[in-house]
């Protein structure tokens, strides 16, 4: 049976409840957000308050640049070959890009095993990089390339919710281990945007934990980024 992609359906509900009816960014294509590894940073800004679109498509550059140095570092000490995700794809509407044979949604961010790309709507993205702020951008795209990471090592779970709990321990992990190395700098305020992100990608009140599309409550997701971030790898079970 194929490997089938795990809608972030939690931040749908987040893009409604938390992002609200803010104004949308100026129309954005593609090109305009997507994330170029090979020019942009690997740390992230010194200041808080980015806006443009410009702003956003530095930091996810540097998110996904940071992701793939520090899982090849991982993967490196521990004597196996460490291949990049293939691309990184930004959207527009739902259908636009699909995973295997399944559309792909709007107000969403996935890893796709089956093209082994990670994608994002980024008129969505840019929206929850203005509202909750820029260490936003590095857990999203942290989250999903933990899942490429998960798909690499053969990772799977009976339930989804461990799957995702285990993806935000990854995520928390790299950003942890890789500010403790200097290879990324915080700005003030950084920690509590992860917080706020965390808050908004919770599943609804009452959603239960054995639903397909369940990642977690806040307070689930909140507790596993953060064992990760300040635990590293060892709290993640990845055995």
């Amino acid at each position: 049976m194929p490997a089938r992609p795990r809608w972030t359906i939690a931040l749908i509900v987040a893009a409604a409840l938390t992002l609200g009816c803010g104004a949308l960014p100026e129309p954005a294509t593609p090109d305009d957000t997507a994330p170029q590894p090979g020019n942009a940073p690997t740390t992230a800004r010194e200041s808080d308050g980015a806006m443009t679109v410009e702003e956003f498509r530095e930091d996810a550059g540097g998110a996904v640049n940071q992701a793939e140095a520090y899982w090849s570092g991982v993967f490196k000490a521990s004597g196996v070959a460490f291949t990049p995700v293939r691309t990184i794809t930004p959207y527009r509407d739902a259908g636009d890009l699909a995973c295997g044979r399944e559309p792909i949604p709007a107000d969403n961010a996935v890893y796709c095993p089956a093209g082994d790309f990670i994608a994002y709507d980024a008129d969505w993205a840019v929206v929850a990089f203005r509202k909750i702020g820029d260490a936003f951008v590095y857990y999203l795209l942290g989250h999903e390339y933990a899942h490429a990471v998960q798909a690499r090592l053969g990772i799977e779970h009976r339930y989804g919710i461990d799957h995702e709990l285990q993806a935000d321990c990854m995520a928390g992990a790299y950003l942890g281990d890789s500010v403790r190395a200097d290879q990324l700098r915080l700005a003030d305020g950084d920690l509590a945007e992860f917080r706020r992100g965390l808050l908004a990608v919770g599943d609804p009140e009452g959603q239960p934990w054995f639903a397909p599309e369940s990642h977690g409550t806040v307070v689930q997701r909140t507790d596993a980024f953060f064992a990760g971030y300040d635990k590293s790898l060892d709290a993640c079970d990845l055995s």
